[in-house]
C-alpha cells in the first residue's frame, strides 16, 4: 500500500510535505519549490488535495493544487498516482498545469503551461 502522507522530493529538488490523509481522502500540506517563474529563492506554498481510495490491490490516484503564495500570481494543479516499486520504495508520478495571471483576455493563450 502506498502512503501519500509524508515528505516527498522531486527531480528538481523541490519538497512537498503532505499531512495525514483523512478518511474522506482530503489532505493538505506545503510545497517548497526550487523552481520559480521569477528565478528567486525557494518558498513554501500551501497545497490542498484529495486522494481516491483504490480498490483492493490498486494504487491510489490523487490530485492537488498549489497556490504559489507571496512570490507568484499563479496556481498549479497536479494529478497523479502513487506506486511502490519492487524494492519497496514509494513513488509519485504526476502531470501538472500551471496557470499564470495575465492582463487581458487577449493574452489568455499564453497563461497556461
Amino acid at each position: 500500500q502506498c502512503q501519500l502522507s509524508g515528505l516527498w522530493r522531486n527531480e528538481q529538488d523541490s519538497l512537498m510535505e503532505i499531512s495525514a490523509v483523512r478518511d474522506d481522502g482530503a489532505f493538505q500540506g506545503k510545497y517548497l519549490t526550487r523552481v520559480t517563474l521569477a528565478g528567486g529563492c525557494a518558498r513554501a506554498s500551501p497545497l490542498k488535495g484529495a486522494q481516491q481510495q483504490p480498490s483492493e490491490g490498486g494504487w491510489p490516484t490523487f490530485a492537488f493544487t498549489v497556490r504559489w503564495d507571496k512570490f507568484s500570481n499563479a496556481t498549479t494543479a497536479f494529478a497523479g498516482q502513487c506506486f511502490v516499486d519492487a524494492g519497496g520504495k514509494e513513488m509519485l508520478t504526476t502531470m501538472w498545469l500551471l496557470r499564470e495571471a495575465v492582463g487581458s483576455l487577449k493574452e489568455d493563450w499564453k497563461a497556461t503551461r
